[in-house]
């Protein structure tokens, strides 16, 4: 049977300044998360009221895959649990492995765009601001959109051994990775 690696990512009802600051992004509060099963071969779509059903199925995950869900993401869920993610989840975050290798981090958009021709389609301010206007459809495609970019930049990278980005002055540079998961 082969692994289930679950790609995955959240967006949040208020950001760090309406909760008192970055040390309290538990109290963020979850608008809409999308995780991209391999075993399943689909994407699922939750809300705040099914946080159960998303940490169950992340559990489950032979590893979960994200950009920044290890410092962000998790720490936003587990506001709806007492479970924490960083000991008992097996996880591969691609900007923490990226920022090891540069010394510095850099946006999703920067290396997707670069290595897949591919950009976001918003960003976490729209997405609280659809968020306000109860627009969660608007959030669940911006969402699942991210997890398709991270999934394809996970995926070339273990293909090709390395990945592109733009830099701070806007060239492309090539960043060398091991991304397989063992």
């Amino acid at each position: 049977m082969s692994k289930d690696l679950v790609y995955f990512d959240l967006e949040t009802r208020r950001t760090a300044n309406d909760v008192g600051g970055w040390g309290n992004k538990h109290q963020m509060g979850i608008s809409i998360a999308v995780t991209y099963s391999t075993r399943l071969s689909e994407y699922r779509i939750y809300e705040q009221d099914d946080s159960q059903e998303l940490i169950e199925q992340l559990k489950r995950a032979d590893c979960v895959i994200g950009f920044n869900h290890i410092s962000f993401d998790y720490e936003v869920l587990m506001g709806q649990t007492v479970l924490d993610f960083r000991d008992q989840v097996r996880s591969f975050d691609l900007l923490e492995d990226i920022e090891k290798r540069l010394g510095h981090r850099i946006k999703l958009e920067d290396a997707a765009a670069a290595t897949l021709g591919v950009g976001k389609t918003a960003d976490g301010l729209k997405a609280l601001s659809w968020w306000q206007q109860g627009r969660l459809l608007e959030i669940a495609e911006y969402c699942a959109h991210d997890v398709r970019a991270t999934k394809c930049l996970h995926e070339y990278g273990v293909e090709h051994g390395q990945i592109k980005y733009h830099d701070r002055r806007g060239t492309v540079q090539t960043l060398e990775v091991d991304w397989r998961i063992a």
